[in-house]
C-alpha cells in the first residue's frame, strides 16, 4: 500500500540524499532546485508507491548519464538545414502562456511526417526541446508569473491524421516512451482538436493510462473552450478560427512550427551558445545525429501495433466515424 503523500515524500527524499556522483549531478539538472515538486511528479507517476517511484527515478538518472542528457543542449543539430527540415516534419511550437502561467505548446500531430531525417535526429530534437522547457521555459514562466510553474499545456492538432499513421508507430512510440519514463507529469492537460475518427485507434493506444486521463477532446478547433484557459494571443494558429487548419495564420506570417519562429530561433541559438561554453566536454560537433537509447516501454511495440490494428478493424466493421466518436468523450457545443 502506498504511504500517505507527506510520508512518501519524506521517505523518497531520504533515499535521494544517498545519491553519489554522477547521479547526484544529473539529479540536480532534473529538479532544477524544485526538489519537492520533482519527487511528487515521480510519486504521482507510480501511484505514490515509494519503491516504484524510486526505481523509476533511478532508471531515469542512469538513462541520463548513459546518454549524456545533461549536455544534450550543447549538441545542436548540424548543419542548421537539417534542423529546419526536422521543424518542417516534427511540428511543434510554443505559442504563449495560459491564464495560470503554464507554457502552451502546439503540436501538429496529424501533419507531422517524420520522413526527412533519421529516427535519431527526431529523438534528439524532442529531448532537446524537453530539456529546454525544463531548464529555460518553465523557470522563465515561474519568474514571469511570480510563482512556481512546473507543468505546461499541450494543444494537439489532429488535422490530417490518416490510417497511414500506422507507418509512424515506431517514431511516436519512442517519443511517448521517452516522455512517460523520463519526464513524467510535466503536462497538466492535453487538448485534442480537429480530431478525425482515426484518433482513438491510431494515437490514444500509444499513451499510458495516467496520460489518457489528462486528455480533453474538444469540438472542432476548440477555440471557445481554450479561451477559458488562455488569451486569444496564446491560441495556436489552428485554433483561432474554425477550419483554420495547421499551415497558416501566425505571428508576422511565421508559423509557430517554423524554424524561423522566435521560439525556435531562441532555442537553436541557446544550443549553439551552450556548445561554445561546453566545448571542452562536448568536443567539436560534426554533421550527424546523437544516438540516444530509448528505454523499453511498459507495453511492447508489437503489442501496441496489434492493438491499433484491431481497433482499425473494429472501426471498419462498426460504422467507422460514429463508432469511434462513441468511444471518446467530446467536449463543447
Amino acid at each position: 500500500m502506498a504511504a500517505t503523500s507527506e510520508e512518501a515524500i519524506k521517505q523518497f527524499s531520504a533515499l535521494m540524499e544517498q545519491l553519489e556522483e554522477p547521479l547526484k549531478s544529473t539529479f540536480q539538472n532534473v529538479h532544477q532546485g524544485n526538489l519537492r515538486g520533482t519527487l511528487m511528479r515521480f510519486l504521482k507517476a507510480r501511484e505514490w508507491s515509494v519503491p516504484k517511484a524510486y526505481k523509476m527515478l533511478m532508471d531515469c538518472l542512469n538513462w541520463r548519464v548513459q546518454n549524456e542528457i545533461d549536455i544534450v543542449l550543447a549538441k545542436p543539430i548540424l548543419p542548421s538545414d537539417i534542423y529546419r527540415v526536422i521543424r518542417d516534419t516534427l511540428l511543434v511550437g510554443l505559442t504563449g502562456y495560459s491564464k495560470q502561467g503554464q507554457p502552451v505548446y502546439a503540436f501538429g500531430v496529424g501533419l507531422s511526417t517524420f520522413d526527412k531525417a533519421s529516427v535519431n535526429y527526431y529523438v534528439q530534437s524532442h529531448i532537446q526541446m524537453n530539456e529546454y522547457r525544463d531548464r529555460v521555459v518553465l523557470p522563465a514562466a515561474s519568474k514571469k508569473f511570480g510563482r512556481q510553474i512546473n507543468t505546461c499545456l499541450k494543444v494537439m492538432d489532429m488535422t490530417g491524421l490518416k490510417l497511414s499513421a500506422l507507418s509512424q508507430i515506431k517514431m511516436l512510440t519512442m517519443i511517448t516512451t521517452v516522455d512517460d519514463l523520463n519526464y513524467p507529469e510535466k503536462t497538466e492537460t492535453y487538448y485534442i482538436v480537429n480530431a478525425p475518427y482515426v484518433f482513438s485507434a491510431c494515437w490514444k493506444p500509444l499513451l499510458q493510462e495516467r496520460t489518457k486521463k489528462k486528455i480533453q477532446v474538444l469540438y472542432g478547433s476548440g477555440r471557445d473552450e481554450l479561451l477559458k484557459v488562455m488569451d486569444y494571443e496564446s491560441l495556436p494558429h489552428f485554433c483561432k478560427r474554425e477550419g483554420s487548419g495547421s499551415s497558416s495564420d501566425s505571428l508576422d506570417g511565421v508559423d509557430c512550427y517554423s524554424y524561423d519562429h522566435p521560439f525556435h530561433q531562441q532555442l537553436y541559438n541557446y544550443m549553439k551558445q551552450q556548445q561554445s561554453l561546453n566545448q571542452d566536454s562536448v568536443g567539436p560537433r560534426k554533421q550527424g545525429s546523437v544516438h540516444v537509447d530509448v528505454p523499453s516501454p511498459g507495453l511492447e511495440e508489437a503489442k501496441i501495433a496489434e492493438t491499433i490494428k484491431a481497433e482499425l478493424q473494429n472501426l471498419r466493421g462498426s460504422g467507422g466515424l460514429a463508432h469511434s466518436f462513441s468511444s471518446i468523450q467530446i467536449e463543447g457545443p
